[in-house]
């Protein structure tokens, strides 16, 4: 049984991804941290800031995020990046992965996007 993919999603790059990551996201309208002006913007805050602008799915490379801030309940999923960098390079082998996370997550989700050890 497959799950429902939703296409066009309000997507927020974190500050530390690349703003070309976007292109790995068809479909979808992507911004980032920089493009919103929240750059430097505490975590907290942030995720206040992107639910009032109605984002959908935020994409991030923090680890921690899940751990320090409530994530569950929220207007939007969150998928956390491993790809034991932050570089396009590194992250452009798990392009087909983060395509399926950002279609499939649903709002209060957390969904992990690593690279295979």
């Amino acid at each position: 049984m497959s799950e429902e993919v939703t296409a066009g999603r309000r997507v927020l790059l974190d500050e530390m991804l690349p703003r070309l990551l976007a292109r790995e996201l068809p479909g979808h309208h992507v911004t980032t941290v920089a493009q919103e002006g929240w750059t430097g913007i505490l975590n907290g805050e942030l995720l206040r800031r992107l639910e009032a602008a109605g984002i959908e799915v935020f994409i991030t490379a923090d680890r921690n995020m899940e751990h320090q801030q409530r994530l569950s309940g929220r207007s939007f999923g969150c998928v956390v990046i491993s790809a034991g960098g932050t570089k396009l390079e590194d992250l452009h082998p798990l392009a087909g992965a983060l395509r399926e996370a950002v279609s499939q997550v649903k709002p209060g989700e957390v969904r992990h996007v690593k690279r295979l050890q």
